[in-house]
């Protein structure tokens, strides 16, 4: 069959995102089937009904990665760009439409009724080489782990068994884009997320069981993107470090390969072994980017978050003393926030130094999570409310106004404390940078 895969998601603020998953789907397929990939943050509508319309393919998958950007100081919802989408490729083709991606896991049955698709994909998308055997077969695909059909229920699958295998897309027209624009391209080490974050929906997509990639294909695959132009490598683990034992053996897998190009990852602020930053430092890493949250105990237990405010200190100082760039992001305004924590969260921010901290107030509430459960028990959201459109969560003790208010004083105008992504303004600056040849996150700019 000719399959055609199109990467949705056009956020490219604070970075453009390079579509992994499709990278995966692609390889799950490949040998059967005749694949073609349309990334949207590459290629305009003009491209995308060249593709339907001069070779048509026999089905078409939409990768949905976002439903927003989960910032209630600058909402942007997606779920209209993805209906409108959805109704162009109608126009040219009535081929069967299949959507797939984390964001469709999240919002399976929502999102199958708002782009009138024929199939989705739950969970990993390289299950999409059932179904296009299903298909091909005449068989029933209605039973297939994973997949969902209109007004289905949505059945989460057990997360797959067999090892994940990625093709590395080379294509100048897609890579060049992403390496333009800071040269990040990006690498996933395993799947599976074992924390228990109230808010996270990363168990939900991945599963809590961590299933590794081998060591030596994870240097491979770096080495392949170093090779495609990436100037710059961001680990898209849920937390790198969840599996200490891994993450090194990963670093020492990129020194024996000859990695030669800087990488970064999420980080959880929990106790490293002694010296472990250091080896990662030693393998390329330049950045680290901390889920920290808060900088209260209290409020860090309600998060369901596996660390204390002296973990996050310790981590912290281990990170700068190898020498690498750090940031934290906080999630204010949570269960558990109150005018008190809000202001021992400041106060410890403080003693952070050499760091850049991101802000963002208010809790996204996402189905399948402890947070959804709580909104519920609190009269928050209805059992059975449509939360494509945002809700966000947000403590009764206290109110956005306050907390913002408070930041604001307290960061007496610090350039290193930074409101969400940072708005236009920040973008703008991102873009010249990138444009004149820096590559990476380039945030470290901002320490003070």
């Amino acid at each position: 069959m000719k399959v055609l895969l199109v990467s949705a998601n056009r956020l490219n603020a604070p970075y453009a995102v390079y579509p992994l998953g499709l990278d995966y789907v692609a390889r799950a397929i490949e040998d059967r089937h005749e694949v073609r990939v349309i990334d949207l943050n590459t290629a305009n509508t003009t491209a995308l009904v060249a593709a339907l319309t001069e070779t048509p393919p026999d089905i078409v998958g939409i990768s949905i990665r976002n439903i927003d950007n989960t910032d209630t100081l600058d909402p942007r919802g997606f779920t209209g760009q993805y209906r409108d989408l959805a109704a162009l490729i109608r126009t040219h083709v009535t081929v069967p439409i299949v959507l797939g991606g984390s964001g469709f896991t999240i919002f399976p049955a929502e999102l199958m009724a708002l782009l009138k698709a024929d199939y989705g994909i739950i969970g990993e998308g390289e299950r999409l080489a059932a179904l296009l055997d299903a298909i091909e077969n005449g068989g029933d695909p209605a039973h297939l782990p994973g997949v969902i059909l209109p007004g289905g229920t949505a059945v989460i699958p057990r997360p797959l068994s067999d090892h994940p295998n990625r093709k590395v897309n080379g294509t100048p027209a897609v890579t060049d884009y992403y390496v333009r624009r800071g040269g990040m391209l990006n690498l996933q080490t395993k799947r599976g997320c074992p924390f228990r974050c109230i808010y996270c929906t990363y168990p939900h997509i991945e599963g809590r069981t961590m299933r590794p990639i081998a060591p030596a294909e994870v240097a491979a695959t770096a080495l392949a993107l170093q090779e495609a132009g990436a100037r710059y490598l961001f680990i898209t683990d849920s937390a790198f470090n969840a599996d200490y034992r891994h993450s090194l053996a990963v670093a020492e897998a990129f020194q024996g390969a000859g990695l030669s190009i800087p990488w970064g990852a999420f980080f959880a602020p929990t106790r490293p072994p002694d010296g472990y930053y250091e080896r990662l430092a030693a393998a390329g890493l330049s950045h680290v980017e901390f889920g920290t949250e808060a900088m209260s105990n209290r409020v860090l237990q309600s998060y369901g978050k596996p660390f204390q405010v002296d973990d996050v200190r310790l981590a912290h100082t281990a990170a700068q003393a190898a020498g690498v760039h750090v940031a934290h992001y906080m999630l204010l305004g949570g269960p558990g926030e109150t005018t008190e924590t809000l202001a021992e969260t400041l106060s410890n921010i403080d003693k952070l130094r050499h760091t850049v901290v991101f802000f963002f107030c208010g809790m996204r509430i996402y189905p399948h999570t402890a947070l959804y459960r709580l909104a519920v028990e609190n009269n928050m959201v209805a059992p059975e409310q449509d939360l494509l459109e945002p809700v966000f969560y947000r403590s009764d003790a206290i109110d956005e106004d306050r907390i913002l208010q408070m930041v604001q004083d307290h960061a007496a105008g610090r350039v290193n404390w930074v409101f969400g992504a940072g708005g236009e303004e920040t973008e703008k600056i991102l873009t010249r940078l990138h444009k004149g040849g820096f590559v990476g996150p380039l945030w470290e700019f901002l320490i003070r």
